[in-house]
């Protein structure tokens, strides 16, 4: 039998919500500008659906979450990035082979990710967590990010998976065997900031382009009027890293 369809079979329960939700106007538009944004298309779209579904909309509803696709997904992630490391990097030990992974499927990262697709604004929540922020929520967007490549892995196989998840990546890859990698650039900032003047940074964005699966921003970091950086991302958390990492590149700031 195909995996795939063993998985499914493991994961089948009713759909019927799901299937209403679907017929949802604007929420069919998400639906369609998430998977122009993973360039994936689902043949199966309740595997989709499935897979922005927390807990607490399932409760609500009485149909299935999508914590069994984030176990799949989390399985598929380590695979596809670490054959991907070990190609890239032929040479490296298997210890830093390990961490350059756990740097790249870590909670922060994963966090980040599903941010540069705006996968927060696809998510069905329950009322409650939804008023108390749930679709900004770090635990919650990395644990849909793996449910969502695990919905891709059960609908088009490991090969369209992996080829998804090392063209989402490609700039986390190109930057993962860098010294500051790991580094989180606006909190440095905010701590100096803190420490030297008790101001916050504020991080304006002072354009945007692009079609909406492929928006991009550019985010300026301003501090008591004065603008110490600037960064272009994908999404605005990545621009406003890459502002607060120019703005130390340029000694702006002593970290």
């Amino acid at each position: 039998m195909d995996l795939r369809l063993l998985f499914r079979r493991v994961l089948q329960c009713n759909d019927d919500e799901s299937r209403e939700r679907e017929s949802d106007a604007d929420f069919s538009r998400e639906l369609e500008r998430l998977q122009d944004q993973i360039s994936y298309h689902f043949r199966d779209r309740t595997l989709l659906i499935r897979a922005l579904t927390h807990r607490s909309f399932a409760n609500e509803q009485g149909n299935c979450d999508y914590e069994r696709l984030e176990f799949l997904g989390d399985s598929v992630l380590d695979l596809s990035l670490g054959m991907e490391l070990m190609r890239r990097f032929p040479f490296s030990l298997e210890g830093e082979l390990t961490q350059m992974r756990s740097a790249l499927v870590s909670e922060n990262m994963l966090a980040r990710m599903a941010g540069s697709i705006d996968l927060g604004a696809c998510l069905l929540l329950g009322r409650g967590e939804d008023r108390t922020g749930g679709r900004e929520k770090i635990s919650i967007l990395a644990d849909a990010y793996e449910a969502l490549m695990g919905a891709v892995f059960l609908d088009g196989g490991f090969e369209k998976a992996a080829q998804t998840i090392l063209n989402l990546f490609r700039r986390p890859l190109e930057e993962v065997g860098r010294d500051d990698f790991h580094r989180d650039f606006k909190s440095e900032v905010q701590q100096w900031a803190q420490e030297q003047f008790h101001e916050t940074p504020q991080y304006i964005v002072t354009d945007q382009w692009g079609p909406a699966h492929q928006r991009a921003f550019r985010v300026e970091l301003r501090l008591m009027g004065r603008v110490l950086g600037a960064g272009t991302g994908s999404s605005k958390k990545e621009a406003e890293q890459e502002a607060a990492r120019q703005a130390l590149m340029k000694n702006e700031i002593k970290s």
